[in-house]
């Protein structure tokens, strides 16, 4: 998983509520276990109409938004299923950081085992990123994970709470996997001080 510190780039707004998992990835893209080649059908009822064609008005499918990095949405983002392709196509797509009001506990969770940083701000806050956000392409926004920090193109600063071992995995680059791997060291000495002492077992 790679590292999250400092990221600007491009915002887009999404001031839809309650957008749910089966909205983020429909069901019948969860057939992969594979974290790739997701993002293609990120949004796609949404992104798509009937006969496979981008809908011009849908955010995403605009020339401003097409690389943007950071989704400024509604409330209670990422509700529903706890479907883990979700953040997977996000992800896949090049979002790496989503600012809400609120977030479903699993998807939230999900996102930082996955390397996106979701961020809770007060609506007042995400009311003034969203309109930064509609600025297109120009606007540029600046995550500062270190520093707990969100800065609009402006250099209006909102800060941000995230818990310290959620930020230290992020900051770090730790999935479950990596964060085992972390303590490698320790566990090749348990194994060998276990097999010297019991060496039937």
């Amino acid at each position: 998983m790679d590292k999250f510190e400092k990221l600007t780039g491009i915002a887009a707004p999404m001031p839809l509520v309650n957008i749910d998992t089966d909205m983020i990835i429909p069901k019948q893209f969860l057939k992969t276990i594979k974290r790739s080649g997701l993002g293609v059908n990120l949004f796609d009822e949404m992104r798509y109409d009937d006969n496979g064609n981008e809908i011009p008005d849908f955010v995403l499918n605009k020339p401003q938004y097409r690389d943007a990095e950071i989704l400024v949405a509604g409330d209670n983002f990422g509700c529903g299923s706890s479907r883990e392709h979700a953040p997977w196509a996000l992800k896949d797509f090049g979002i790496k950081s989503v600012i809400s009001t609120s977030f479903a506990d699993i998807f939230y969770n999900n996102c930082f085992k996955n390397g996106i940083l979701p961020i809770v701000l007060p609506k007042e806050a995400v009311n003034v990123l969203m309109k930064d956000a509609e600025k297109g392409s120009n606007a540029r926004m600046t995550v500062d994970l270190e520093n707990q920090v969100v800065t609009s193109s402006d250099g209006e600063s909102f800060p941000f709470e995230v818990d310290s071992f959620k930020k230290h995995c992020l900051m770090n680059g730790f999935d479950d996997i990596g964060l085992t791997m972390e303590k490698a060291a320790s566990i090749d000495a348990f194994e060998t001080q276990a097999s010297q002492s019991r060496p039937w077992v």
